[in-house]
């Protein structure tokens, strides 16, 4: 069975309070310096927004004519009248409400993607997301062209760490330049979030119309360097039921990230490539703090208040691209050149009324009863009654459609009707149903038990028609991440190795195999958790152990001896396998997988390294400058440096390339050395 409790879930959280009243709702069109910026751009077609969140009604009049586009991921985005597609729904408005609608939006010319990650859950709740899940939808986010991402969502951790694969692909957001933009969650509590506590994240707390936290907004040490309070409290939007007014970071979240739309739509007017990581160390380091107006608990601040004037300043005075040298110092030091308006009370107040046609909708909850941080044992029960978090805290080439860009150097991408996949992991089978796996263990050897993979593997042998009643799955620590279906003239063929695969994991002690192809649906397993699928390519498709491949690529040679050539094979292997553990789905990930795969060219790379006594420092994959016509090049380099001569010798590189547009990668050209300093 697999491992669910390992399994961190999100959920969307949104605070309500019966009593307000439209009078005192926030129309962000009253948001100090949003008119001034409204004045210079209102978005531009160029800047994509991804919003992770629940499914949304696009016939919404407020929605109808904007630029969205569904980006298909494991949640259904056909919308109900449901608690994930009402915060989805408004959140969108937030961002993308058209100004001749209802609700204004912050940035209604930019594009949007809906990437849905929350479902709609029993009792008219919001069924959490996992980790996995989420990082899957970052991923498809980032294929989509977003220059921003935003997550109105996140999961305590006590640690303030997250799963390696959700890192890994935040980690690839940095690289990419890309923001990720999420909220710090609404417990009132010292207590981190994540993937708002990431230090790559622009984290975002909520405040009130005067600049004051709110009380249910969190804050914590991991926020002060990247953290920024917006308005929260009380936000005008639209959802399936008419207008309402709620409060929650959710809210204060996607108000900075229309904010940060509005600023990369600025670099465009300027004629200037945009440039997310300029936006965000402009939006933090001209944020208001304690300093400018103190208050008692500095902490709750985070690194200060939204300023957008001061951001705005920021943008057109210019500057130099942020490194991701820079960025991984969190922007504490950066852009500290404007001087931001001391008298916060004027500079910030937001008004009070809303146009009379805005009014007279129901008016929902509001806010939700501020509580104690929550405690571990708390935060574990992942029911749907008492979900993880409370609140509303909660990369890549692709062939482009036409899309209305005024700007060559923006990323304005349609959708990719085909998405490659190349893949390791473990293999695995699921059941799909309880009806099935108990028709198979009635049809096997007394006793049975179908979940015991010798038994199986013995009833398959006799029976190998039944390896297409079973689910086939690709496995990341216990976990499935895909199931894998035969289909086309050559299933039974794929059938067969998928049952060889199995035998030499049980017999042989095969680690990994690899899975080329491509996506084709979701599918449910047994346990509820949802996969996508794959119809694998049979050519690409291997199984073997880390020994193995180091013998077939070291001849005779042993493995003992540190300095051994097949030693520093299994380094570099062990490195890709656990080091960047990857769902296979971008470019990047396919190249590094494919590289693995392909232990006997590393091999070469090896040959060479170990003659000069040389160790592996680093594994990296860029977008290759030179590439085929309607291919999509990858350049896998692999730097080394001498233990002995750590500060005399120069590091030597190694680059090859992989394409990876077609669904199985190929190595093109030979391998290139030179050293760096």
């Amino acid at each position: 069975m697999l491992v669910m409790k390992s399994v961190v879930t999100f959920s969307n959280n949104s605070t309500t309070n019966e009593m307000v009243s439209f009078m005192n709702v926030t129309n962000i069109a009253e948001i100090a310096g949003i008119k001034e910026l409204w004045a210079e751009t209102l978005g531009d077609p160029g800047v994509c927004i991804a919003i992770l969140d629940g499914p949304v009604d696009r016939s919404n009049p407020s929605l109808a004519s904007a630029n969205l586009t569904n980006v298909d991921t494991l949640v259904s985005s056909n919308t109900v009248q449901g608690s994930a597609t009402k915060h989805g729904t408004h959140v969108a408005s937030v961002l993308l409400g058209q100004h001749d609608g209802p609700v204004l939006g912050l940035a209604p010319r930019c594009r949007g993607l809906i990437v849905p990650i929350f479902k709609e859950g029993p009792d008219n709740s919001s069924a959490p997301c996992s980790q996995l899940d989420l990082a899957r939808a970052i991923s498809q986010a980032v294929q989509e062209g977003a220059h921003i991402i935003n997550i109105s969502g996140g999961e305590f951790s006590s640690s303030g760490t997250a799963s390696p694969i959700l890192s890994d692909v935040v980690r690839d957001c940095i690289e990419e330049g890309k923001l990720i933009v999420a909220a710090t969650g609404n417990e009132g509590c010292d207590c981190v979030h994540v993937p708002g506590g990431l230090p790559a994240v622009l984290a975002v707390g909520a405040m009130d119309s005067q600049g004051e936290p709110l009380e249910f907004s969190n804050w914590g040490k991991s926020y002060q360097a990247h953290g920024i309070l917006a308005p929260g409290e009380n936000i005008l939007g639209a959802t399936p039921d008419g207008i309402v007014a709620s409060s929650g970071t959710s809210y204060a979240s996607i108000i900075i990230s229309g904010i940060a739309a509005l600023l990369l739509s600025l670099q465009l007017k300027k004629g200037v490539m945009p440039d997310p990581d300029f936006v965000r160390a402009a939006l933090i380091s001209s944020a208001i703090g304690c300093d400018n107006l103190p208050k008692t608990d500095c902490r709750r601040l985070l690194a200060g208040r939204l300023n957008v004037k001061g951001a705005m300043s920021k943008i057109i005075q210019g500057g130099t691209p942020m490194t991701v040298s820079t960025k991984k110092q969190e922007f504490t030091e950066t852009l500290k050149t404007v001087d931001v308006n001391s008298d916060f009370a004027t500079e910030y107040t937001l008004g009070a009324q809303v146009q009379s046609e805005a009014v007279g909708k129901e008016n929902p909850k509001s806010s939700e009863d501020t509580q104690s941080c929550p405690v571990e044992s708390e935060m574990a029960d992942k029911s749907p009654e008492n979900p993880v978090i409370r609140g509303d805290v909660f990369p890549s080439h692709v062939r482009t459609s036409s899309c209305p860009c005024k700007s060559e150097s923006c990323a304005c991408k349609g959708s990719n009707p085909t998405q490659f996949v190349y893949a390791l992991g473990h293999l695995g089978y699921d059941f799909s149903t309880e009806a099935r796996r108990d028709s198979i263990m009635q049809h096997m050897h007394q006793p049975a038990n179908p979940h015991d993979h010798m038994q199986m593997l013995a009833y398959l042998d006799e029976n190998p028609f039944e390896a297409a009643e079973i689910t086939w799955t690709l496995n990341l620590d216990q976990t499935a991440i895909y199931a894998i279906e035969a289909h086309g003239p050559f299933a039974p063929q794929i059938f067969e190795r998928l049952r060889q695969f199995l035998k030499q994991q049980i017999e042989e002690g095969a680690e990994r195999i690899s899975v080329p192809g491509r996506i084709v649906g979701n599918k449910r397993l047994i346990s509820g958790q949802v996969v996508p699928v794959i119809y694998p390519v049979l050519r690409g498709m291997y199984s073997w152990t880390t020994k193995a491949l180091i013998n077939s690529s070291s001849g005779s040679e042993t493995m003992s001896g540190s300095n051994t050539k097949s030693n520093r094979l299994n380094n570099f292997l062990l490195r890709i396998y656990h080091d960047f553990r990857n769902l296979g789905l971008t470019p990047r990930d396919r190249a590094l997988n494919y590289s693995a795969t392909n232990a006997m060219l590393v091999s070469q790379v090896f040959e060479q390294a170990l003659s000069e006594r040389l160790e592996l420092d680093a594994i990296e994959s860029e977008r290759s400058p030179i590439c085929r016509p309607e291919s999509d090049c990858w350049d896998v380099k692999l730097t080394f440096f001498d233990p002995e001569k750590l500060f005399e010798r120069a590091r030597r590189v190694y680059r090859f390339t992989v394409d990876v547009s077609d669904s199985v990668p190929l190595m093109v050209g030979e391998v290139r050395s030179w050293s760096v300093r």
